[in-house]
């Protein structure tokens, strides 16, 4: 008896007659060559996974190096170099507020070598605020590392010198003021409008690119007052030119005891942001499970916590579930937000049904 190579397709088809008569042949091997591939592969998969990383992750930073979600980023990278003996690479992708890196990110090979480190802009805010190429629920959430509060500053030629005092010469002058915000639709412009309207005042608007250049410009007396991120206020607490006067917090900044919250005068005035990971959609659970609990590790360091808080930002370390209902809380709050500035959506995103 003579055994034909089982490699070789042709012998199975001996001629052209016999072709119909052989087919099912072919999709028997066929069929069988694909389960030994899918037996094979399985366990390798899963071996993978438990492996991971064997080699660099990519951080992918939707802004420009040296804001405070770069600086978070490159935090918590160094953390989880050590932690995990590979390198944790940030790598900054700014551009259309954040949507670029955010795409980048959506369309990503779910393998557990990249994710995104934002804030609620590229998941909330601009996907309400324009068109975007990508599902921002069909990213995986991770967890939230940090909250930060936004600290109003205005320049300190003004005579006020205490929020009370500020508001009622506001209202004195009304329209004479103008305010910074690093964009229109930016959270940071979201928390003045939203300021402005809980404490009936009017002022001009001056959007800039970027936080950088709207900072700069309260430093320059450029404009009379901009609600900032705390960490980019937090860098001038000695400056002679500006004056702080209050936080969007809930409570007051450990680091800044005398300055009140706007909540202690308008109770329920409550806005701050939140610094997370994400992953592309698809990514292995059990790589999600690690960064969860490597993000919780990252937050309770003495060495990050003290840092951050000379920043103004408190560490958090989310679980998934913790994160996704902040997600649909703060899509609420920023669609509420956004019709109070009077700015029309240019697309609608769908509310997450169901837990991660």
């Amino acid at each position: 008896m003579r055994f034909q190579p089982i490699g070789s397709w042709k012998t199975s088809i001996p001629d052209s007659t016999a072709a119909g008569r052989s087919r099912p042949c072919v999709l028997s091997w066929l069929r069988l060559w694909l389960a030994i591939a899918l037996t094979i592969a399985a366990p390798l998969r899963a071996q993978a996974e438990s492996s991971w990383p064997t080699r660099a992750v990519t951080i992918i930073v939707p802004n420009a190096p040296g804001g405070f979600t770069d600086i978070m980023a490159r935090m918590a990278a160094d953390h989880l170099t050590r932690k995990f003996g590979q390198a944790f690479i940030v790598e900054n992708r700014p551009g259309g507020a954040g949507v670029i890196g955010a795409t980048q990110v959506a369309t990503a090979q779910p393998d557990g070598y990249t994710f995104l480190f934002t804030s609620p802009s590229t998941i909330l805010t601009q996907p309400l605020l324009q068109k975007v190429s990508y599902d921002p629920d069909s990213l995986i959430p991770i967890s939230v590392l940090g909250n930060l509060p936004f600290l109003l500053g205005i320049k300190s030629s003004l005579p006020p010198k205490s929020l009370p005092e500020f508001i009622a010469y506001a209202k004195a002058n009304p329209d004479k003021l103008n305010y910074a915000s690093a964009g229109v639709g930016g959270i940071g412009y979201l928390v003045s409008v939203l300021f402005l309207k809980t404490a009936g005042l009017s002022a001009v608007h001056v959007p800039y690119k970027s936080a950088a250049p709207a900072t700069a410009a309260l430093l320059s007396g450029e404009v009379d007052m901009y609600f900032a991120g705390s960490p980019e206020m937090m860098q001038h607490l000695t400056s002679d030119r500006i004056r702080i006067l209050a936080t969007s917090g809930a409570k007051r900044l450990a680091k800044l005891p005398d300055t009140p919250a706007v909540a202690e005068f308008y109770p329920g005035f409550q806005v701050s942001t939140w610094e997370a990971f994400m992953a592309p959609p698809g990514t292995p659970k059990s790589i999600v499970d690690a960064m969860v609990d490597a993000t919780a590790e990252v937050s309770k360091d003495p060495m990050i916590i003290q840092r951050f808080a000379a920043l103004g930002v408190a560490t958090d370390g989310t679980t998934q579930e913790e994160f996704f209902n902040i997600l649909k809380r703060d899509r609420a709050f920023y669609e509420d937000a956004i019709n109070t500035a009077g700015i029309e959506p240019a697309a609608k995103t769908s509310r997450p049904s169901s837990k991660p």
